[in-house]
């Protein structure tokens, strides 16, 4: 019901309208591959590049279609775009995968700078001046967009603001995640819809100066069907002499999916997240080994994509931590990571995650020593946390939620004689208690009780990696 060539408010911050750019900006390749995509949000995408761009900035769309097997990207899609202007219709003989179709469409580009869009979005009006303006003042920079938020059930349309814009991160299992500027970096800002550095971008949407991503090795071939390219092009573009950014003068909306769209995705996503891990991590790749439960994966031969590295005179991991992303937490300063283990009915520590979304839910389970969901830290600070979520008890509710930083109910204190981990304060203990379920067997849960003494094998728990010198003698005391 919505027009496939609706208007869209200009979101843009009142600065972004009045900036001037270069009157000699690189024209630009847009690629847009697909698969299966549906017919409204895939011609979308095409009309809102074409109504919101200036023509002569576009050297050619590509449409790279994967090897789609829908009836309506057949003969349908071909008539419709006949009628288009600058659209290229390229079809794939075989599943590629996102990675590789990128590869083969990049082949039909003759624009200097090439601009990678998903097949689910909207431009603004304005959005590709500002990313050209960027690559035309320093080929080295890579730029991302604003992305907004296009809903999946109603197609609304909610955009990213300048004064509350989210940058790339990634954590210890390689999840790309959007996180507020740090507070530093917001102070010396002088205008809030400025270019602000980013440590990674999340890969859907940006522009790239063509030959500086031929020297940079474009994408690792041997990366498989989808995932964990956003991430290496993040590391080699900062270690390898240049720059990534969010510009924010730059709007795109993308609809965001509630689950991947392939087959398989968790083999090949850890086996492309290790590659990169590799090649580039140095000795850090232990980190994520042990987020990810040490899996035994086969990997391909990556001794091209480490000379790459050498030739280019890249710098190491620990200089992109140091110098990019110094805020990401090291866990070697961690006071115990792995599982948290129920001495009494041998059980773990559980949060499961569903099709990317967090339950918070906390669980007794099996222990499977895959890391994952089973994957804790204890800080000295006294949090058991995953990522950004927090071990929490408010008086009635045992739960995960967002870290805090400081409040008592997301404290805990571990005992490692005694076994208890008790709660700072409601001076409970952590502990699992049996119920009968529906087949008269008991099934397991985790609750906060007064601590036993001397304890109970329910109240006691081992953590994994536990050393007890990296311990805050003043939450001991508290």
């Amino acid at each position: 019901m919505i027009s496939l060539n609706r208007k869209l408010p200009d979101v843009r911050d009142a600065w972004c309208k009045k900036e001037k750019y270069s009157q000699n900006l690189p024209a630009a390749s847009i690629i847009i591959c697909f698969h299966n995509e549906a017919w409204s949000t895939l011609i979308r995408t095409v009309h809102s590049v074409l109504n919101r761009s200036p023509r002569e900035l576009i050297k050619e769309i590509i449409l790279f279609d994967d090897y789609s097997t829908m009836k309506h990207l057949k003969s349908n899609l071909e008539d419709y775009i006949r009628k288009l202007p600058k659209v290229i219709l390229v079809r794939s003989a075989r599943r590629e995968g996102l990675i590789r179709a990128r590869m083969k469409a990049i082949e039909y580009s003759t624009g200097s700078v090439l601009v990678f869009l998903d097949s689910h979005c909207e431009c603004i009006k304005g959005w590709l001046e500002p990313l050209l303006d960027r690559i035309a003042k320093d080929p080295k920079t890579v730029v991302s967009p604003a992305v907004d938020l296009i809903n999946d059930n109603t197609f609304q349309y909610t955009p990213q603001r300048a004064n509350d814009l989210r940058i790339g991160g990634f954590n210890w299992n390689l999840k790309f995640i959007w996180m507020l500027m740090p507070y530093k970096t917001q102070l010396k800002r002088l205008n809030p819809a400025a270019p602000i550095k980013t440590p990674t971008i999340s890969g859907g949407l940006f522009a790239i100066d063509k030959e500086f991503f031929e020297k940079i090795g474009l994408y690792d071939e041997e990366l498989d069907t989808w995932g964990g390219e956003n991430l290496e092009l993040s590391f080699k573009t900062w270690m390898c002499g240049g720059n990534l950014e969010i510009v924010p003068c730059s709007h795109v909306g993308h609809v965001f999916r509630k689950k991947i769209p392939y087959d398989k995705e968790d083999a090949s996503l850890n086996r492309n997240l290790l590659r990169v891990a590799e090649v580039w991590m140095d000795d850090y790749k232990k980190y994520f080994l042990e987020r990810i439960g040490n899996p035994r994966i086969y990997l391909k031969d990556v001794s091209d994509r480490k000379k790459l590295r050498d030739d280019l005179n890249c710098k190491s991991f620990q200089w992109y931590l140091n110098n990019v992303y110094p805020q990401l937490e090291i866990p070697d300063k961690y006071v115990a990571s792995g599982i948290i283990y129920n001495i009494g009915q041998r059980l773990c520590l559980d949060m499961s995650i569903f099709d990317g979304d967090i339950k918070f839910l906390v669980q007794a389970l099996p222990c499977h020593y895959g890391g994952g969901n089973q994957y804790w830290i204890y800080t000295k600070q006294g949090h058991i946390k995953r990522d950004e979520y927090c071990l929490e008890y408010t008086g009635k509710v045992l739960q995960i939620f967002l870290c805090d930083g400081s409040f008592d109910h997301q404290r805990w204190l571990y005992n490692n004689m005694t076994r208890h981990i008790k709660h700072v304060k409601t001076k409970k203990c952590l502990q699992i208690s049996k119920y009968a379920n529906q087949n008269s067997d008991f099934d397991f849960t985790i609750t906060v009780d007064q601590c036993a003494s001397p304890s109970l094998p329910l109240q006691q728990w081992a953590m994994q990696r536990f050393i007890s010198e990296r311990l805050d003698p003043i939450l001991y005391t508290h």
